[in-house]
């Protein structure tokens, strides 16, 4: 099932390429200060495909903080991160923010609380290569 996506103004844009057998969509809220401040609610699953496209690519603000092993994607017009990544191994990793998505039908997503404090840098990229989308095209 191929599920669009964007940000408010449309400038970042997206399509996600969810597996159809999968009847729900996991959506882990992430409770650190930047994705509660944000409304980052995010998905992925590492048999799905994403592309990403961007407008202009100099209204896109590429943000980092605390393990710098993540880059938040935000819309310097509108406000909204549609996705984030992590390149690990020469590979870009990325999740996706269930806010942005669009004509999916919501009662499919499965929102829980998550925490990530504590995990060390070694453990987190690890979950990441396990869980996060590993077929990302920026376009």
């Amino acid at each position: 099932m191929l599920i669009p996506g964007r940000c408010h103004c449309g400038n970042i844009s997206l399509v996600l390429d969810w597996r159809d057998s999968t009847p729900e969509i996991p959506a882990r809220a992430c409770g650190c200060s930047f994705c509660t401040r944000h409304g980052g609610v995010w998905t992925s699953d590492p048999d799905a495909k994403l592309t990403v496209t961007t407008g202009d690519p100099l209204l896109v603000s590429r943000y980092t903080f605390e393990t710098r092993t993540a880059t938040f994607h935000v819309c310097t017009r509108c406000g909204c991160v549609p996705v984030v990544t992590s390149e690990i191994g020469n590979r870009v990793y990325a999740v996706v923010n269930v806010n942005m998505l669009e004509n999916v039908d919501m009662s499919r997503i499965r929102r829980a609380s998550t925490r990530f404090d504590g995990e060390s840098t070694a453990s987190r990229l690890e979950r990441r290569q396990r869980n996060w989308i590993a077929d990302v095209v920026f376009t």
